[in-house]
Parts: structure tokens; C-alpha cells; sequence
């Protein structure tokens, strides 16, 4: 758990170095003792520009820590920038380096760890580690620094209470607790199950993010049948955990459905049937129902079926789990899979995960290219072709070599984007030639799609030129490094239009191809390979991380 000090813990004092002047925020101290009791670890990620300026020294700064330790309880780390906005270092939010040092402080990684913070500084510098981010405003907190946060919540004690909601929403004993889940999970033992059926009917994207939530189950499950439409087929084969594939559009599922076919539905049951499935987990999106399968999973004999309903399931679901809204969508998969009884196996952990990566196609070269893929299935959640041409421009003027992608349907696209400066794989490769050629990649450049998702899968960071046509915090990348780009303030927020409702897509097409350059520089991507994490470490000459952030005890 990182916080930021100023706004966020206590009140913001414009460079103060008097510890008199320490003021907590209301219910500072009861929130943070709440997380030292669940067992989480806290570090505080400052910038404190005014060592820099002189205007109070490292005595005085270490006296207001030590104020606010004795106010609000200890801190595991304090992490402090020293610098100012022009000393170029890598340390100073919105830059990653206190993120990537918080967490090596505290024996963890940046994806596994929550910044708390007033402004959208914070934001960006949690999101560009690939660490979570959670908004509190102040009135000083801008509009837009707002609308782009992830995550917003009133104060820090909500903040708090969210965090530990999520928390136990992926843990199985959640639900053991509160008198749910299988009898065997209810008396304490191991969870096991036989054949499990799990079902994610949508996209690509919608299959690649279920899939940690469908590796908890196969940790317990002696065979795991996946159910998926035609456009979520060559993910499925992606996944980890999966034994087999059953393929079937569901017209209450599919956004172009034909009309309900009796003859279709009894061959889906009997499909369903021949499974032999002793239980089925149903995973939808947060505006799909699953009870419509639910009915036929039943005729299909299978025992027991859980899943996500705010309606009234009746006997449909043994399970009927809730999620608050807002919530990532592995996230929100992950919590079902434990509602149901099923946690990832000890050695896993919660991010996406493909099966081992083919080679990419020999032409993109050596790894550390940046992948640029415009288009979308959605066309309002694509780089207006325009927008993505200027791009491939800017990076290779930046000194990038640039891989341009996209699927046969897109070849003319693809071909615009990439203009003679930049290597055209559009219509060449699979979903699995996609993913190989993402693994090899620096960074990647993409709209809200599956290729997005790819590159969270292989921890390759990603520059989302994010349409706000629905929340960036449930559909972002998730726990990978990312940057976004974008008006999240534009008339089509949370429309869910699958085409841009505004004339001249003006939430992407004002974006300065710039942007996308100082982006990659952001997280550290050069244009000769792919870079380690930011070490955080300030310029040559300045005080370390460690000495300076220290409160003394």
C-alpha cells in the first residue's frame, strides 16, 4: 500500500518543514491502522521539490515525518523525490521511480501494490509502474485529473475500505465465512472438483482477461471445458488451464445476434450435455446476464452453476455472486471463481497468462520494435487511422522501429498506418502470431482491444489511447506499465457506443503524436530495446531514496 503524504494523509501545507503544522486527514489513523491490521504493508511516495529549492532542509523534513509517524502510526518506507520538475530525474511523480523503489522497499512489485494519492501525479505514476491507483480528491484536484483516475473515492477511509473490499473478494474464505461455496470448502478442506464448465462468449479481449479467474479453477479441477463464441475461439486457445474448447455463439451474448433458432438452442444443450460437467462458473461482462445459459445448463443436467446476477436467479444459480461496478474485469472474474470456491494455486498469482509464445514473424527483426495497432472490432475504441499514421511517423522519427499490426480484414488500414516508415504485418499473423510478435515488443500503442490485453499477458508496456466509452479502471490494461492517452472528459464517456456518437472521434484524434513519444520515454522504453523498470534513483550528486525519505525510526 503506497500513499502519497500532501492532500492525501495530511493536510497540504505548501512546503512545510514544521512539524507543528502536521495536520492528519479526518480518519487518517483509524484507515491506516485498519490496513496494518489485515497485514499490509505501507510506504509513503513523496515529492518534496522544496529540498531542491531550498526552502527547508533534510533535518526539518525528517522532524515532519517523524511528527506525522507519531500522529498516524508507523510506515515501512518513506520514499522521497528531492528533486524539481527540471532536473530531469526519474524519481518525481508523475515519473514511476518512487513506485518501483516503494516496492523493492517493501519486498514486493509494483503490480501487486495500491497508490493512494490526491492528484492525477500520482495517477500516472502508479499506472506507469503498473501499480493500482486509487483518487482521493481535494479541491485542488482538477476535473480531468479526475475523469482519467482509474479508481476515485471520497476520502482516504473509503479508499481504505475499497482496497480491503477487493481484497477479500478474490479469497475463497471470504465466502466459507459468510456460509457459502461447496461443503467441502464450508468444513475447511482442500477444494476439488471434477469436470468444470467455464463460460466467457464474448471477444478476445473479454476471453484473454478471464483468464486468471479460469486458472483458480483449473488449480482444482480435474478438467476444465471452456465455452466461448467465434470471436472469443482463438483466445481460448491462449489460456492456460483450458482442456477443451467448446464453440458456440449465444445470441443473447453476440452484439450482431441472429434471431433465436429453437433447433440451435437444443443442439447447444445437447453440446452442453455431452460435457458431463459436474459444475459450470459463468462469467459475463458487467451489463450481460448469465441466466439465460443458466436455463439451459440446467437442462443440460449440470448440478451446480455459479455466477454474477443482479437479477433474481430463482433456482437457476446455486451461487448468484454481486460486484460492485467499476471493478477490473479480471478482478470481477476472479471474485466469481472464489464465490464459487476456487483461488489460484499458491505458485500462480493474479495477472494474465498465455501459453508459451510462438516465434514472431521473421521480418519484424530484433526484439524492442513498438507495436502500433490502430484498429478495433469496436470502431470507436480504435486510433482514428489519421491519428495512427502521424504516430507511426513520430516514432520512427524518435528513432523507434515500428511494427504496425492488425487482422485481414484491416490490410488497408494497416498499409495507410504504416506508410513505407514502418513494418506492415496487417492480415499476417493470427491471434497467436499477434501475441508472439507482442512478446518481442518494446511497448505497445493500441486503443481499448484485445492486443491491449496481449501485452499485459507478457508484461510488455503499453501507451493506451483509451476512448472513454467505458471506465479505463474495469477495461485498462491490467498490471502492466501504461500511460493514457486521450480525453476522458469527451461527450462519449461511458455511451458504451461501439461507434464514435461524436463527429471527428475527439476524445483520440487530438492527441499529439508527441504525446505517444514522451509516453514511451515515461516508461522507459528507448528506441534501441525494450528497458528495465525505472530504478527510481535520482540524478548523480543527490541524496538517495532511502536516506533522505527516513523519519528516523
Amino acid at each position: 500500500m503506497l500513499l502519497d503524504r500532501d492532500g492525501t494523509l495530511i493536510e497540504d501545507v505548501p512546503y512545510n518543514g514544521d512539524p507543528e503544522k502536521v495536520r492528519p486527514v479526518p480518519g487518517a489513523r483509524a484507515a491506516l491502522d485498519r490496513l496494518r491490521a489485515a497485514g499490509l504493508r505501507l510506504a509513503v511516495v513523496t515529492n518534496q521539490s522544496g529540498l531542491a529549492r531550498g526552502l527547508f532542509t533534510g533535518a526539518q523534513m525528517r522532524a515532519v515525518h517523524a511528527r506525522v509517524e507519531r500522529l498516524l502510526g508507523p510506515f515501512d518506507a518513506w520514499l522521497v523525490c528531492p528533486h524539481d520538475d527540471g532536473d530531469g530525474c526519474g524519481c518525481r511523480k508523475p515519473a514511476p521511480g518512487l513506485v518501483h523503489a516503494a516496492a523493492r522497499e517493501l519486498g514486493t512489485v509494483p503490480a501487486r501494490c495500491v497508490l493512494v494519492g490526491d492528484i492525477g501525479r500520482d495517477m500516472i505514476a502508479a499506472s506507469a509502474a503498473g501499480a493500482s491507483g486509487i483518487l482521493v480528491p481535494t479541491p485542488v484536484t482538477r476535473p480531468q485529473e479526475v475523469a482519467a483516475a482509474p479508481q476515485v473515492a471520497p476520502d482516504l477511509p473509503a479508499a481504505v475500505a475499497e482496497i480491503l473490499r477487493r481484497q477479500a473478494a478474490v479469497d475463497p474464505a471470504t465466502y466459507r465465512q459468510a456460509g457459502t461455496g461447496t461443503d467441502t470448502a464450508r468444513r475447511g478442506g482442500r477444494r476439488r472438483a471434477g469436470t468444470v464448465l467455464v463460460v466467457r462468449a464474448d471477444s478476445a479481449g473479454d476471453v484473454l482477461v478471464t483468464g486468471p479467474a479460469i486458472r483458480a479453477v483449473a488449480a482444482h479441477a480435474e478438467r476444465v471445458v471452456l465455452l466461448c463464441g467465434p470471436r472469443g475461439r482463438a483466445a481460448a486457445e491462449l489460456l492456460p488451464g483450458v482442456d477443451e474448447i467448446v464453440e458456440h455463439r449465444l445470441p443473447w451474448i453476440d452484439p450482431a445476434p441472429d434471431p433465436v433458432d429453437p433447433a440451435d438452442m437444443r443442439q447447444l444443450a445437447d453440446r452442453l450435455a455431452a460435457v458431463h460437467a459436474d459444475e459450470a462458473v459463468v462469467f459475463t461482462s458487467f451489463h450481460q446476464s448469465p441466466l439465460p445459459l443458466a436455463l439451459l445448463l440446467r437442462l443440460a443436467g449440470v448440478g451446480r452453476v455459479s455466477a454474477i446476477s443482479d437479477d433474481y436467479p430463482g433456482s437457476l444459480l446455486d451461487v448468484r455472486h454481486r460486484v460492485p461496478a467499476g471493478v477490473p474485469e479480471p478482478e470481477r472474474a476472479l471474485s466469481l471463481a472464489a464465490a464459487a470456491g476456487f483461488a489460484l494455486a499458491d505458485h500462480d498469482g493474479p495477472a494474465l497468462r498465455l501459453r508459451p509464445a510462438q516465434a514472431p514473424p521473421p521480418e519484424v527483426g530484433a526484439s524492442g520494435y513498438v507495436v502500433l495497432h490502430p484498429g478495433s472490432a469496436a470502431q470507436a475504441r480504435g486510433c482514428p487511422p489519421e491519428l495512427a499514421a502521424r504516430v507511426a511517423r513520430a516514432l520512427t522519427a524518435a528513432g523507434h522501429r515500428v511494427v504496425v499490426t492488425g487482422g485481414a480484414d484491416e490490410q488497408e488500414l494497416t498499409a495507410r498506418v504504416a506508410g513505407g516508415v514502418a513494418v506492415d504485418l496487417g492480415g499476417r499473423t493470427g491471434l497467436a502470431g499477434l501475441a508472439a510478435t507482442v512478446a518481442g515488443a518494446g511497448a505497445v500503442v493500441v486503443g481499448n482491444t484485445g492486443p491491449a490485453h496481449l501485452a499485459a499477458a507478457h508484461g510488455v508496456p503499453v501507451v493506451s489511447l483509451f476512448a472513454p466509452t467505458v471506465p479505463f479502471g474495469q477495461w485498462g490494461p491490467w498490471r502492466v506499465p501504461t500511460v493514457r492517452l486521450g480525453d476522458a472528459e469527451a461527450a462519449c464517456r461511458d455511451t458504451r457506443a461501439a461507434r464514435c456518437p461524436v463527429p471527428g472521434h475527439p476524445c483520440l484524434s487530438n492527441v499529439d503524436p508527441e504525446e505517444v513519444v514522451d509516453a514511451l520515454r515515461l516508461l522507459g522504453v528507448t528506441p534501441s530495446a525494450r528497458s528495465g523498470p525505472p530504478t527510481g534513483s535520482p540524478s548523480a550528486g543527490g541524496p538517495t531514496l532511502a536516506t533522505i525519505g527516513g523519519s528516523g525510526g
